[in-house]
């Protein structure tokens, strides 16, 4: 285990980074079995700790993996871990494996793995630029819109947006339709109207995206990839980057950055981070 904060969480216990708890053949680490969660750490709690122990659990439920401990407990060892790396706790995350299993996807009948763990936060750029990849997420998987923990089209996928010169990826469904970056959603503004891609695309059901849905006017509609070179302004939403206007898609430069939708979401959602830190 490596990172940024010296104190874990795991099953129950706090326990120094380097001091091991994690088995080689936990099926978090040979098959990727596992659900997380990352939430941005504001005034020494984690925000909106409440709605992501809930996509946690939905999550789980979709693996049909148990939570091996209440949301009173969890709330507990996220304050203690917190507390615990100071001022090194800037971003915390939750992660949920199928404990130690045989080598190959059958699971074994062993208690599921919990850990918590937190690292400084890294500032995002002011506004990022994106490219659509080439390859597309299957809004039709067993796992869309679960937060698993089985990345590695996310890596390669972000691999190839660093390769051409952009800090995220923008995927499409199979449908051809505009669907979320690899670790974010995506807004745009089409002629006055704030757009995002309807949860049956296959996204994430991003926190932040959940919030602005409530917060502003926002129109959850499927969208041709294609759409995005028509785009007036765009940005990206994650729990640690909240929002981050885009600049460009691909190598078109984007008439507004940030845009009016763009500056008033953002203003919406620092607003709301203001007045609660679990909204």
């Amino acid at each position: 285990m490596t990172g940024n904060g010296d104190i874990l969480w795991i099953n129950g216990r706090l326990q120094s980074a380097g001091d091991g708890g994690l088995s080689p053949f936990d099926h978090g680490v040979t098959v990727g079995d596992g659900a997380f969660e990352t939430a941005k750490v504001v005034r020494g709690e984690a925000f909106a700790l409440t709605r992501h122990l809930a996509r946690l659990r939905r999550s789980a439920a979709g693996l049909h993996l148990s939570v091996p401990f209440s949301d009173d407990e969890l709330r507990d060892a996220v304050r203690e871990v917190i507390a615990a790396n100071g001022d090194r706790a800037g971003r915390l995350r939750i992660t949920l494996t199928g404990g130690e299993g045989p080598l190959g996807s059958e699971r074994s009948e062993s208690t599921p793995t919990l850990m918590i763990a937190t690292a400084p936060l890294k500032p995002w750029d002011p506004s990022g630029r994106v490219v659509v990849v080439p390859w597309r997420r299957n809004e039709h998987s067993p796992v869309a819109g679960l937060k698993t923990t089985s990345y590695a089209e996310n890596v390669v996928a972000l691999r190839h947006a660093h390769q051409h010169g952009a800090g995220e990826a923008i995927f499409a469904n199979t449908a051809g339709n505009l669907c979320e970056g690899t670790g974010s959603n995506i807004f745009v503004g089409l002629d006055g109207r704030l757009v995002t891609p309807p949860l049956s695309s296959g996204c994430l059901a991003g926190i932040v995206r959940e919030l602005l849905v409530e917060l502003v006017e926002v129109h959850e509609e499927d969208l041709p990839i294609e759409r995005l070179g028509e785009v007036d302004e765009a940005f990206l939403t994650s729990s640690t980057r909240n929002v981050q206007p885009i600049s460009h898609v691909d190598e078109r430069t984007l008439p507004a950055c940030p845009g009016p939708l763009t500056e008033a979401a953002a203003a919406a959602l620092d607003a709301l981070e203001a007045r609660t830190t679990d909204p």
